[in-house]
C-alpha cells in the first residue's frame, strides 16, 4: 500500500496533477510512520524507515517547490528553494549513517564478545 501511494504521489508529479500530488502526501507519509512505528523495536528497521520517512518528506517538499513556483527562487546566493530538501534528504542520509557507522559496530562488538 505505501508504494501504491508513493508511485502515485510521483505519477502526479510527473503529470503535473497539483491537487491529487499534494493530497497522495498525507497517506504516503501516513503509512511510512505506521510502518516505522510497527517495527520500531527492530532498530534496524527503524533507522531504514526514519530514512524513508525523510526521504518521502524530501521528495514531497521538492514536489511542491515545483507545484507552487518557488523551486528555482534564489533563495541565498545560489541556493534555491528545491534545495532546502537538502534538509529532510540529510536527515535521513544522517540516520543510515549513524546506523551502519555508530550502531552496528557497537552490535557486532557485543556479539563478539559473547560468542568470543
Amino acid at each position: 500500500m505505501h508504494i501504491l501511494f508513493w508511485l502515485i504521489k510521483d505519477l502526479c508529479w510527473c503529470l503535473v496533477y497539483k491537487p491529487l500530488g499534494i493530497a497522495m502526501i498525507f497517506p504516503t507519509l501516513s503509512v511510512a510512520i505506521y510502518i516505522t512505528w510497527q517495527n520500531r523495536s527492530n532498530i534496524s528497521e527503524l533507522f531504514h524507515n526514519l530514512a524513508v520517512i525523510f526521504w518521502i518528506s524530501a521528495n514531497s517538499f521538492w514536489m511542491i517547490s515545483e507545484f507552487l513556483g518557488f523551486d528555482e527562487k534564489k533563495i541565498y546566493g545560489d541556493f534555491i528553494g528545491k534545495n532546502l530538501a537538502l534538509i529532510p534528504f540529510g536527515l535521513g542520509i544522517s540516520c543510515l549513517l549513524y546506523y551502519y557507522l555508530i550502531i552496528v559496530p557497537k552490535e557486532r562488538k557485543v556479539l563478539n564478545k559473547k560468542h568470543g
